[in-house]
């Protein structure tokens, strides 16, 4: 049998959910599918100086538009899906009419009813969204999933204190986002969760746990008597007369109970006698639908990446805890900066994540790295270039997708987001710092996926003098020409004197690589003693367990 390796797809969730997930394959689903007229999600990149990023790359447009493809979407559901959903998309559209939300509703129900097939019976799944459409998603969970696999509507509260803008709105503000728990049946997973430092269990165990028995051990009293009428277990013990319903336990058992020493009896017979609950033998409080204890990632927490919508480890540890066990599988099918496969892999379960931009693909492949290290379990990316023609295939139909793959190969960050204005010849960057100063010096990088000529290379080294960048790397698909080769050759050289050593350093200033020969593993020539991350790191996170639990998780 060949050993799980846990999946990293580039693509469409949709073709690859059909493709390669079989039925009944998943423990557990959590999705965070974007939506919000207003705005763009991007990947935000480290600026050098420790400040905010200029360059803002746009990973998705998250609004969705009624067009051809979501009528084909909606025509293929209302006529082939399951009959109740057909008959609900038909009331949406009755309601809502052709519209970005409608659009929304309908990507998302056939998605919907991928990952119900892909879903064990034990299984369950978690969708998380905001006010924008939580009403509309809950209605089409229960046309999808059923009624009654609905669990909860959980409230999370993601922010504190702060009211509209100028405190003019109209509205109260919104500090709150829901997560629509559903099931796949009546069987699924689910493991208790609690919590010791919520303020409401400090403030509930100062309340009631008051009392302290001859062994030191902190307990409360508690109520010992039936709710309702027991007229079998109405009965004296040891002079203290029995509650108006009775007690809560048979005499045998309140024996029992008194030898273990788990009763408490009043200096006042007329007072009743009651149970012992011991602070040490509590798990915590129970962890209910309304989750205020989890915060938003704050911009100085140490897993924090620039990711706008990156949701902390917090939240998705609980998720994974409360509705899967070890070893089991975890998917998420628009996976952005990786905080469900983060926190997967921290809690040895197999994982698939999915994302439509190769941005998200590179953000999440170093951010596990930076996270475990040597102890990430095996891992493989599908759906990225692997070879010169699945290239070519990217460059034909994306070629900002494409862009953003050829940077990533040599660890360089997008310069600005394509669709907002020309690039002025300047693709990425790649930082490096050569001596004291504590200044990070430019690597400035061009990528072109047609013909090329000698002209661009002049270009590009016009490019490294505007930007007063030390190299500059040109990515080409295609072979460079001759006139392309002396061009660069003719641009001499970067030389830097290493501190450390003191020796005298030259690089080419001007390289030309392939895309074959990037995959083939050459690399750009710069200093590397003190190579500045173009990404931010993620913290190190050390996984649950011991190396052999691990290990057999594979």
């Amino acid at each position: 049998m060949t050993p799980w390796k846990n999946r990293l797809y580039y693509g469409d969730n949709l073709p690859i959910m059909r493709d390669n997930l079989a039925d009944e394959s998943v423990d557990l689903i959590y999705l965070d599918p974007p939506f919000n007229s207003k705005a763009t999600y991007n990947v935000l990149f480290r600026e050098k100086n420790g400040s905010d990023s200029a360059a803002q790359i746009t990973a998705f447009d998250d609004t969705w538009h009624w067009d051809m493809n979501a009528e084909e979407t909606y025509s293929d559901l209302v006529t082939s899906g399951p009959p109740k959903l057909a008959d609900l998309m038909q009331a949406f559209r009755g309601f809502l009419g052709r519209n970005d939300m409608m659009a929304y509703l309908t990507m998302m129900a056939v998605r919907l009813v991928e990952m119900r097939r892909v879903l064990k019976p034990t299984g369950s799944i978690y969708l998380h969204c905001d006010p924008t459409a939580s009403h509309y998603l809950k209605i089409l969970m229960d046309g999808v999933f059923g009624v009654d696999n609905y669990r909860n509507e959980i409230t999370w509260k993601r922010k504190t204190g702060r009211g509209e803008t100028n405190h003019k709105s109209n509205k109260y503000g919104v500090c709150t986002d829901i997560l629509l728990f559903y099931s796949k049946t009546d069987r699924n997973i689910f493991n208790t969760q609690y919590n010791f430092d919520a303020p409401s269990y400090k403030e509930y165990v100062d309340k009631f746990f008051r009392h302290i028995d001859e062994n030191g051990r902190r307990f409360m009293a508690d109520n010992l008597a039936s709710p309702s009428p027991r007229p079998n277990l109405i009965y004296e013990y040891k002079g203290y007369k029995p509650p108006k319903y009775g007690w809560a336990i048979s005499q045998e058992n309140m024996e029992k109970w008194d030898e273990e020493g788990k009763l408490y009896f009043p200096k006042n017979k007329s007072r009743r006698i009651r149970r012992k609950r011991y602070l040490d033998e509590l798990k915590g409080k129970t962890v209910q639908n309304l989750w205020d204890d989890i915060e938003m990632v704050s911009s100085q927490a140490s897993e924090r990446l620039g990711y706008p919508t990156q949701k902390p480890e917090a939240l998705l540890e609980r998720i994974i805890r409360a509705s899967s066990n070890e070893g089991d599988l975890v998917l998420d099918p628009f996976c952005g900066c990786g905080t469900t496969v983060t926190a997967a892999e921290k809690l040895n379960r197999r994982w698939i994540g999915i994302d439509i931009t190769h941005l998200a693909i590179t953000l999440i492949k170093h951010r596990l790295e930076d996270s475990f290290g040597q102890e990430l379990a095996p891992y493989e990316i599908i759906g990225d270039p692997k070879d010169l023609e699945s290239a070519k295939a990217l460059a034909d139909a994306d070629k900002y997708q494409f862009e953003w793959w050829a940077l990533s190969l040599v660890d360089a960050r997008p310069a600005q987001d394509k669709k907002k204005g020309a690039d002025r010849g300047v693709d990425g960057y790649i930082y490096f710092m050569d001596d004291e100063s504590g200044q990070a010096k430019k690597i400035v990088v061009q990528v072109k996926s047609g013909h090329v000529s000698a002209a661009q290379v002049r270009d590009l080294n016009g490019a490294v003098e505007r930007e007063k960048a030390a190299i500059g790397v040109f990515i080409t698909l295609f072979e460079p020409t001759g006139p392309m080769k002396t061009e660069a050759a003719s641009a001499g050289f970067y030389e830097t004197e290493i501190a450390a050593s003191h020796r005298a350093m030259r690089y080419p200033r001007l390289q030309i690589f392939t895309i074959g020969e990037l995959l083939e593993g050459k690399f750009v020539e710069f200093p590397q003693w003190a190579l500045e991350s173009t990404i931010k790191k993620a913290g190190r996170v050390r996984k649950e367990g011991n190396e052999s639990n691990q290990t057999s998780l594979l």
